[in-house]
């Protein structure tokens, strides 16, 4: 194993965490194990999910916990943050959870950005933008917000598609360099751990990766969360009876 995800943050605050995601791990056990993986010299990446219950608060007390920790061990790759998809969400949907909002505004997608940037540009240099949450227009934007990474191509996701986004079915790397280039930048393939494997110039792209050649629709090539979670193909439908034998006393 060479890196771990920094996934299941959410807010680090456990008060919200309490709210928004009981039986998760707590606050505590999340830094136990990131720090851990940092002093076994395995790079993690960090994360946010906001736009439901918290407050500006909870977001800046997160960017400095964070920040304290990259200062201690030098082991987060990337800070990610990710807004809260309400449209499926069962917190939301359900009112599971009093006064959750609907995500949050492109403004505070916004200013969400560019204090990252501030509060950790010295610690964490790398700041993803995740088009599947944003989409890719709000996703060019960021990039003058702070951004500096546009995620990664995916094939299927299904986390942020299952809580009702709408982005996530594969992004061909022509067209995401096309959107880098776009929005002033020049774009850059790099590894997990940030080593830049190589730069595409800011003229006409004429470098064809194997997923920009697939044709048609991409979840023809690929399946899609949708399509998956309402085929019969994988639906139980099969009882199976065990036969038991009652066992005497004693």
């Amino acid at each position: 194993m060479g890196t771990l995800p920094g996934t299941s943050a959410e807010v680090l605050d456990q008060e919200v965490r309490d709210l928004i995601s009981p039986g998760r791990i707590t606050k505590d056990q999340w830094i136990e194990v990131v720090t851990t993986a940092h002093d076994l010299g395995i790079r993690t990446t960090s994360t946010i999910m906001y736009g439901h219950v918290e407050s500006p608060r909870h977001v800046a007390a997160h960017l400095g916990l964070l920040r304290d920790i990259q200062k201690q061990t030098g082991g987060f790759t990337e800070f990610v943050p990710l807004g809260f998809v309400h449209t499926e969400a069962p917190m939301y949907g359900k009112s599971l959870v009093e006064n959750v909002r609907p995500g949050a505004t492109g403004a505070e997608v916004l200013k969400t950005y560019a204090v990252s940037r501030l509060m950790l540009n010295n610690w964490i240099p790398n700041l993803q933008v995740s088009w599947v949450k944003e989409g890719p227009k709000l996703s060019q934007i960021l990039l003058d917000a702070g951004g500096n990474d546009f995620m990664g191509t995916l094939m299927n996701e299904s986390i942020s598609t299952s809580a009702g986004a709408t982005y996530g079915q594969c992004m061909k790397p022509r067209e995401m360099r096309r959107l880098i280039r776009d929005s002033g930048r020049i774009p850059a393939e790099r590894s997990t751990t940030y080593e830049i494997r190589r730069q595409f110039g800011p003229d006409e792209d004429d470098h064809y990766d194997p997923l920009d050649l697939v044709e048609g629709a991409p979840e023809e090539k690929f399946g899609s969360y949708s399509k998956l979670t309402h085929s019969p193909d994988y639906k139980f439908r099969d009882r199976y009876e065990i036969p038991l034998t009652p066992v005497s006393k004693g």
